[in-house]
């Protein structure tokens, strides 16, 4: 494992795949993992951030086609206008015969008010100045979002590059699995992560991908 101080300043604005190789070059697990599932894929996000954020609320606790089905049906049911106040305007029974259940409906609702509000920030120069974990304090006010929902929102849309999600299953086992641990307990894995800084999203990308080869974890929706 790498030390705590590792050699050599990190590059500054790395893409993905120049922390990856960085870390590579200082950490033998890292090389191996890169060797063997390449380097990592976070593909620029196409979505706004508030349609990003549906759709996470939409895909939560269900498989990927039926999630798939819902989401498009919703996209229809807004006409395609995935702002607050188009799901604010929309009657909440539409938004139930998309196939969405009441507590998420709710969940979307809170969101479009929060969004309007100020409580959650979604401009993309006031989100330039708040931390990651003031982003994730401002979207788990919203109901039905949770850390973890809030940290794929990091990862993915607005492609931080430090976030570590202790609290997810799969990058637990896969660190475990790729270091030859036992599988941490979140709090181990916090400790575990420190090493890592300031690239533990490119760490959780190849515990993710660690989970699938070694222990046939299959891909979520997210992770894939």
């Amino acid at each position: 494992m790498m030390s705590a101080s590792p050699a050599g300043s990190s590059p500054g604005r790395a893409s993905p795949r120049q922390a990856a190789q960085w870390l590579a070059e200082r950490d033998p697990t890292i090389a191996r993992l890169v060797e063997e599932a390449g380097l990592p894929s976070f593909p620029k996000p196409t979505d706004s951030h508030f349609a990003a954020l549906t759709r996470s609320v939409v895909y939560q606790q269900l498989a990927g086609p039926a999630a798939r089905a819902i989401h498009g049906r919703l996209v229809e049911a807004l006409a395609g206008e995935m702002t607050p106040e188009r799901v604010l305007a929309t009657p909440a029974e539409t938004l139930r015969a998309a196939g969405l259940s009441a507590r998420k409906v709710a969940s979307l609702q809170d969101l479009a008010s929060k969004v309007l509000d100020g409580t959650v920030v979604l401009d993309t120069r006031r989100l330039a100045r708040e931390s990651d974990q003031e982003v994730v304090a401002r979207l788990s006010t919203v109901l039905g979002i949770g850390k973890w929902s809030a940290e794929m929102f990091l990862m993915f849309q607005l492609r931080c590059l430090d976030v570590w999600p202790t609290g997810d299953l799969g990058v637990r086992k896969g660190f475990g699995l790729a270091w030859k641990l036992p599988t941490p307990t979140p709090k181990q894995l916090e400790a575990l992560g420190e090493p890592y800084h300031p690239y533990r999203s490119i760490v959780a990308w190849y515990c993710w991908r660690a989970a699938q080869m070694y222990g046939g974890t299959a891909a979520s929706a997210v992770t894939a």
